[in-house]
């Protein structure tokens, strides 16, 4: 009987279960290293500017914002829109990638689903400080109540509120359902009593059984089944909020799948980001390998080509309409005075990306840590693009205005970076940032299996 051979293991040296475990509780086991006490500190400092910045907008309004008469969306939507980008890449890579049995997600899933948790939590931020008045938030939740206010269903802008609550629900859901197995271990190798009692409570009393394993599988496939199709529709609803407008610009239909493609690249960059300097400091390439990197440069190949492709189809269309306001918008995107963030833009998402056809490339740490750099950067560009060009020029040449961001809006940004990377920071300490049970069921499969008497 032939069988195939496999090209390159997933986990690499002889590892058995015994060894799997200690490595990947070692950072959690040890004391933090001057790299993650240098890293938590610049974290907090971005922090503490961002808790200035949201105490000046809570204080005297949005009126410290840059925003003017046209451009009502500035940093703040573009901010929004970047961030839930970003947490599409743990859903996929736990939900759509377990259905299609992908064994390549196991060294990787865990740290990208706190990712896509630590990142919805920072795009929320956005929608809630626009308000301006964060005590009448309320609002925009659907109840019964003597004052006769109803919600507008017929608002995308609402639609997102349902959307990304019940994708941070189902992705906190699945997240947890996947820890509890590796909380078990943690309990069972807890030194002290609190640490025991701590993680024995998370558990919910996991030993490992035959029937906790069954109904543990079943609920996690339940789960990517549910949480698969909210990969899709998150970001398409997030796109409803521009397409459904009639500023030109905005209003196309290509925007939910270009949204969508556009998600999970952005999101599989800030994976990236994240475990290339997590594998170094906390010693874990023989986990997370250059197979796993090179299989997450593939999918960004395949997504960033579909973004370059819905750029070029943005100006076929607007060509194609003969709608000269629709001409005109795309045409001062690309030779207007915010050129300068459209070619950005192309470059970082459309050309860079293409360097990855290259193996080389394609499997060099280095190289791709600094596209990923590029990519998020790129990204964030194109939400800035969007909103900021679309809006500044209107039908009204009287009304045109430039907008430039004010510090309190840039402190914003900060925050959230700080508040991303401070949490990413915190749970690497707390809890494993491998699946250690996940990364078990694949070692014998991949030839790194070594015997041993005894599998913990």
């Amino acid at each position: 009987m032939y069988v195939s051979p496999i090209r390159e293991p997933l986990i690499r040296g002889e590892k058995d279960y015994s060894q799997v475990t200690k490595d990947i509780l070692a950072p959690m086991a040890g004391k933090p290293t001057r790299y993650w006490y240098m890293g938590i500190t610049l974290s907090s400092a971005a922090l503490l500017f961002g808790a200035w910045a949201t105490f000046m907008t809570m204080y005297y309004g949005i009126g410290t914002w840059g925003l003017n008469k046209t451009v009502g969306w500035g940093w703040d939507i573009t901010n929004f829109v970047w961030w839930v980008g970003i947490g599409h890449a743990g859903t996929f890579i736990s939900a759509i990638l377990l259905l299609f049995r992908q064994k390549w997600r196991t060294s990787i899933n865990r740290s990208a689903e706190a990712m896509t948790l630590i990142a919805v939590a920072c795009a929320g931020f956005f929608p809630l400080i626009h308000m301006g008045r964060l005590l009448l938030g309320f609002f925009i939740f659907p109840y019964p109540n003597t004052r006769a206010l109803w919600v507008n269903f017929n608002s995308p802008l609402l639609w997102d509120v349902f959307a990304i609550s019940t994708y941070l629900l189902v992705s906190l859901i699945f997240w947890y359902v996947g820890l509890i197995p590796d909380l078990g271990t943690v309990r069972d190798k807890a030194t002290t009593k609190i640490r025991k009692a701590i993680y024995g409570f998370l558990s919910f009393g996991w030993t490992g059984s035959v029937k906790q394993w069954s109904r543990h599988e079943t609920v996690s496939l339940i789960l990517a089944g549910l949480a698969a199709p909210l990969v899709l529709s998150v970001h398409t609803i997030v796109s409803f909020d521009f397409a459904t407008s009639v500023i030109p610009g905005w209003h196309t239909t290509i925007f939910p799948p270009y949204f969508v493609s556009g998600a999970v690249f952005s999101g599989f960059a800030m994976v990236l980001t994240l475990l290339i300097v997590a594998r170094k400091a906390l010693g874990l390439e023989e986990y997370i390998t250059v197979n796993h990197i090179e299989s997450m440069n593939k999918v960004i190949i395949l997504t960033g080509s579909i973004v370059g492709i819905a750029y070029i189809t943005e100006f076929f269309m607007a060509w194609y309409s003969g709608v000269e306001y629709e001409q005109y918008a795309f045409l001062n995107r690309a030779f207007g005075p915010y050129a300068w963030a459209y070619w950005i833009m192309m470059t970082c998402n459309v050309v860079t990306p293409q360097l990855f056809w290259f193996k080389k490339i394609r499997t060099s740490v280095v190289a791709t840590f600094i596209i990923s750099i590029f990519v998020n950067i790129g990204m964030w560009f194109e939400r800035f693009v969007i909103v900021v060009t679309s809006l500044h020029r209107d039908f009204l040449p009287s009304s045109w205005v430039m907008y430039k961001p004010s510090l309190v809006e840039v402190g914003l940004y900060v925050g959230t970076l700080g508040l991303f990377f401070t949490l990413f920071l915190l749970f690497i300490r707390v809890f494993p940032v491998i699946a250690i049970a996940e990364v078990k069921s694949v070692l014998k499969s991949t030839g790194s299996f070594k015997k041993t008497g005894h599998h913990e």
